[in-house]
């Protein structure tokens, strides 16, 4: 109902939801995208969500947020398109097609929060061990990462979809009411 063309919001870009957390484990605030709107991204729909993003963090005052593209592994595989994806997405932002951020991928999870984990396995990256904002191959992993994070980490947590002319506050129906009023302070934030 909210994105009835009457009422104005929609700007011709994908919609996404960015999902904040502040998580003790991890020594900064980070976007977790899409947890919550685009099903099955496809490379287009996944660049909007990076652009979503950093967006969001550069109203949030980092100017050029580091951009981690997960997936289960940290080399490109034929047989799993995430991993391929994930290095066109690195290489439109070295070529300027992404810009105000640094992207990299294919990243595991491990490697885009843990430096030790990325020279343990000999992987080079600006963005390993200082991701600003973790991507996801789709909204299944997203969903079950971002309430696996909720459900079993001491975290603060604020969801809400962009790419309209205004934020719109996205809560699911089990978030408690501190998670809801984050979430509502986020949207009035951005």
């Amino acid at each position: 109902a909210v994105l009835n063309k009457e009422w104005g919001l929609r700007t011709g870009s994908s919609l996404s939801h960015v999902s904040l957390f502040q998580v003790s484990k991890y020594h900064k605030t980070f976007i977790l995208t899409d947890s919550g709107f685009i099903i099955k991204p496809d490379i287009s729909m996944k660049v909007d969500i990076i652009n979503n993003a950093v967006k969001v963090m550069r109203t949030l005052g980092l100017k050029e947020p580091k951009v981690a593209i997960l997936a289960a592994i940290e080399k490109v595989n034929s047989d799993m398109i995430e991993t391929i994806d994930a290095a066109l997405l690195s290489g439109m932002n070295k070529r300027g097609q992404i810009q105000n951020c640094i992207v990299d991928g294919p990243l595991a999870f491990d490697l885009a929060i843990s430096k030790e984990s990325a020279n343990h396995k000999k992987v080079k990256s600006e963005v390993a061990g200082e991701a600003d904002i973790l991507v996801v191959p789709d909204l299944a992993c997203g969903n079950i990462m971002a309430k696996t994070i909720i459900y079993w980490t001491d975290c603060n947590f604020a969801g809400i979809i962009v790419g309209a002319k205004a934020p719109i506050v996205l809560i699911s129906r089990s978030d408690n009411e501190e998670n809801k009023m984050m979430s509502i302070a986020f949207g009035a934030a951005i």
